[in-house]
């Protein structure tokens, strides 16, 4: 009896993380880890675990937060539209398996963890590192929690791709104990593809988002121009890689994250055409989590084969 509770109280926490999104995160430390390795350094295999770890549990702290700050608003009760799992959130609060409270208490206990598991990372890599999670946590409270509110403002997105290009210049700092140029530029490139996700996800969302004064870019842009956006913000993700390439910043291997443009092109093009019907959208959502996905993991293989 006290497994199969404790079974449940676990299985449950990690439904409130929302997992399926955390392997951008595991992508993002990838990349870092690769770009060390591509310059010589010698890749540490526990502290590329330690990275992996403390970036997933941020992560997942964020989706709670996000969690608990949208039943607040009354953002997830409104949303009828969505597309679970990709947006609405968990929507276990909505069906009542959990409280808004219980959110709460679990985005602090992974706060817990990160923040001296961080500093434990800092003090065995780097004083820079502290920055780099400080700017990171930040970013993951101000985009969902007031008073910032940044998903709110128009300015979640910009958020997010600041965010997880963190993630990959923390990883590449924990292994190199100094920061690079190299993984600043690659972070770009990747940070962009995940703005589009939250971009694409936000389209279901947007008439719940509208009702609650969550002025996303799909809201204030309306969908049509969002979509557009959307298919700009993916060619300037792979046209700064393949720059970055010619110009020789990054090595020729990077291109491999090329890979993922066709998987965009479809994902913006099906935005363009369906943006008035959203229900419409999933093929869409599914493509961009895979063109980020595949971005990112074609520019890991390019530093690993540089």
């Amino acid at each position: 009896m006290i497994f199969t509770s404790l079974w449940h109280r676990t299985t449950l926490c990690i439904r409130m993380t929302r997992p399926g999104f955390l392997v951008i995160t595991a992508v993002a430390c990838l990349i870092g880890i690769a770009s060390a390795g591509a310059s010589g350094v010698v890749v540490s295999l526990p502290m590329a675990w330690a990275t992996l770890v403390l970036a997933l549990l941020a992560h997942a702290a964020a989706n709670v937060i996000n969690d608990h700050e949208d039943a607040a608003n009354g953002a997830d009760a409104a949303n009828t539209q969505g597309l679970f799992p990709f947006t609405g959130g968990s929507r276990l609060i909505q069906q009542g398996i959990v409280q808004a409270q219980d959110m709460h208490r679990l985005a602090l206990a992974l706060l817990a963890l990160v923040v001296p598991g961080g500093l434990w990372l800092a003090l065995h890599s780097g004083a820079g590192l502290v920055g780099i999670g400080v700017i990171g946590v930040g970013l993951g409270w101000a985009y969902s929690a007031p008073p910032l509110a940044l998903m709110s403002r128009g300015l979640g997105e910009l958020a997010v791709a600041l965010a997880w290009a963190l993630v990959v210049v923390g990883a590449d700092y924990v292994q190199r104990g100094h920061f690079a140029g190299q993984p600043v530029l690659a972070a770009i490139s990747y940070g962009l593809m995940i703005a589009n996700i939250l971009i694409a996800n936000a389209f279901p969302d947007a008439h719940s988002d509208a009702q609650v004064g969550k002025r996303t870019l799909v809201v204030r842009l309306t969908p049509r121009v969002a979509a557009w956006l959307y298919l700009a913000l993916a060619l300037l993700a792979h046209g700064w890689l393949a720059a970055m390439v010619w110009m020789h910043l990054l090595p020729h291997n990077a291109l491999w994250a090329l890979v993922a443009l066709p998987l965009a092109l479809v994902g913006a093009t099906l935005l363009v055409q369906r943006a008035p019907t959203p229900e419409r959208l999933r093929p869409a959502l599914v493509l961009g989590i895979a063109a980020a996905v595949v971005h990112g993991l074609g520019l890991a293989a390019g530093f690993w084969n540089f």
